[in-house]
């Protein structure tokens, strides 16, 4: 029995294989794209459909360079001790670290997205922009929630590679409503809550990416793209000098063990 709905039209319009060429987005992959397109400037092209213009080039590679590592984090410790468990499986490794990229560690940036999207929306219904962000942060506090792309645990005071994107989006004249929203965001979330958090870097890459033109369900690809790279490089590493283990050993070390009590 099938499930879900029927597709209308059973199409796809990314590529297709022929016996002679390779076909992407309507043009040849041999003929045309290879030794034409950069990798970021192909990714932005199956992404979308369309070559970038030069800032869409510029900011995809800037925001990929700003979040492809930061050291021993979750996604990265995770795909060593996937890899130190089965040496033979890169893949399974990186797909481990992936996994983990959800609304706290490296997906925060769709998140951000979503939240400036439906804030714009009411912008351009006819709110004012300062309203709709006191709204946004008077109701995530009132619900004891955190609003995305605001604090960081390690970038207490800020967060270099959100202000890095921040000031060369100013720099280029590409900063327009969402990072103008980004901005009265970090200051509305301030007010409600008595104290500065720092614009974390996915952030600026949601509202940068909004500004170019770039539909909100690509937004995720770019820390995913990104931190496979980091991953990989991770990995390759611990090939040479293995940490999963130790990882493993000091997490154990960490956490003691109480058995529960006698009834």
């Amino acid at each position: 029995m099938p499930i879900g709905k029927e597709p209308s039209r059973p199409v796809s319009g990314i590529s297709q294989a022929y016996p002679d060429r390779v076909e992407v987005r309507g043009r040849d992959l041999t003929g045309d794209l290879m030794g034409r397109l950069t990798f970021t400037e192909y990714v932005h092209l199956l992404l979308t459909g369309d070559e970038p213009t030069e800032d869409q080039r510029f900011f995809l590679d800037l925001l990929l360079v700003a979040i492809a590592e930061h050291g021993m984090m979750p996604t990265s410790v995770a795909a060593r001790m996937t890899l130190a468990a089965d040496p033979g499986a890169l893949q399974a490794a990186v797909a481990a670290g992936i996994l983990g990229a959800g609304p706290v560690v490296l997906g925060t940036s769709e998140e951000c997205a979503r939240l400036l999207f439906a804030a714009g929306g009411r912008v351009a219904a006819g709110e004012r922009p300062e309203d709709v962000v006191a709204d946004v942060a008077r109701a995530a506090r009132d619900a004891g929630e955190r609003v995305p792309g605001l604090g960081h645990p390690v970038h207490r005071r800020v967060d270099p590679r959100a202000e890095r994107i921040l000031e060369l989006a100013d720099e280029r004249g590409v900063s327009a409503v969402n990072v103008g929203l980004a901005r009265l965001l970090r200051d509305a979330v301030a007010e409600e809550w008595g104290k500065p958090l720092p614009m974390n870097v996915s952030l600026p890459i949601a509202a940068v990416m909004l500004d170019l033109g770039y539909p909100v369900s690509t937004v995720k690809a770019v820390p995913i793209l990104a931190r496979t790279a980091g991953l990989l490089a991770h990995l390759a590493e611990e090939q040479e000098n293995p940490l999963g283990f130790f990882l493993a050993g000091k997490a154990e070390e960490a956490v003691a063990y109480e058995p529960p009590q006698a009834g």
